[in-house]
């Protein structure tokens, strides 16, 4: 995925309110920038790092800017905006970089399905093949790292459990599902769930492999170019 505009450059001086950051451009001016991610961000919002934005022309955004990439080591770039991660892994499916995933002809986007009122973020099918089992993809991003290892989630998240449970209804129902992990950041070298942040999610996802959940992870080059999935990443549960 191209960036459509150069991004600013600019070092981060605070996030709060969980959707706003201050960032100091390079010219010295001082703006408020929207945050397109709900997470903790542990380890992805420290003051004073390099961060990079995007601007919006709609003229009815309060704030125009996005927070895109921050530098969370020397060199090391990640992508903090959520929005992107559905984007980010159906355009890594449809040119073919996703092996797994790569004999479906159709993919939607927020189809209504299962038990508790969802939407999945990708539903793959061939509608003309009859022997085709639909593949119900639910996609997770991913930014908190510890030595190479990523973990998710960054907070408790009820909703993400509530998601493990539809794709085990998903798989009883004789059809596939998957759970996606859209790592971010180059600096990864295996997914693991956040059994010390979130313990319950970290059962159902194992309650969801038993059952038959397909688990797969993929780590992004991250540039301020840039983002695009190119790596398939082990899921690793520890017992």
């Amino acid at each position: 995925m191209i960036f459509d505009q150069p991004l600013l450059e600019g070092l981060l001086l605070r996030r709060y309110k969980r959707f706003l950051a201050d960032v100091q451009l390079l010219g010295g001016e001082v703006i408020t920038a929207h945050t397109a991610n709900t997470g903790a961000m542990s380890g992805c919002a420290e003051p004073g790092r390099r961060v990079w934005l995007s601007r919006s022309d709609n003229p009815k955004r309060k704030y125009p800017h996005t927070w895109e990439l921050i530098e969370v080591r020397d060199g090391v770039l990640a992508g903090i905006n959520t929005q992107l991660s559905n984007p980010l892994v159906r355009e890594a499916i449809e040119q073919g970089r996703v092996a797994e995933l790569a004999d479906y002809r159709r993919i939607r986007s927020e189809v209504r399905y299962g038990e508790e009122c969802s939407r999945i973020d990708l539903l793959l099918d061939s509608p003309n093949d009859v022997s085709s089992t639909p593949c119900y993809v639910e996609v997770k991003n991913v930014t908190l790292v510890d030595d190479g290892i990523a973990h998710f989630p960054d907070a408790v998240s009820v909703r993400a459990s509530k998601h493990l449970r539809e794709l085990m209804s998903v798989v009883r129902a004789g059809q596939r599902a998957v759970i996606f992990f859209c790592v971010q950041r180059g600096d990864v070298r295996e997914v693991r769930p956040a059994d010390h942040i979130d313990p319950h999610y970290g059962e159902t996802l194992r309650e969801a492999v038993a059952c038959g959940v397909e688990c797969l992870a993929y780590g992004a080059d991250v540039s301020e170019h840039e983002i695009a999935l190119r790596r398939a990443l082990p899921v690793r549960l520890p017992g």
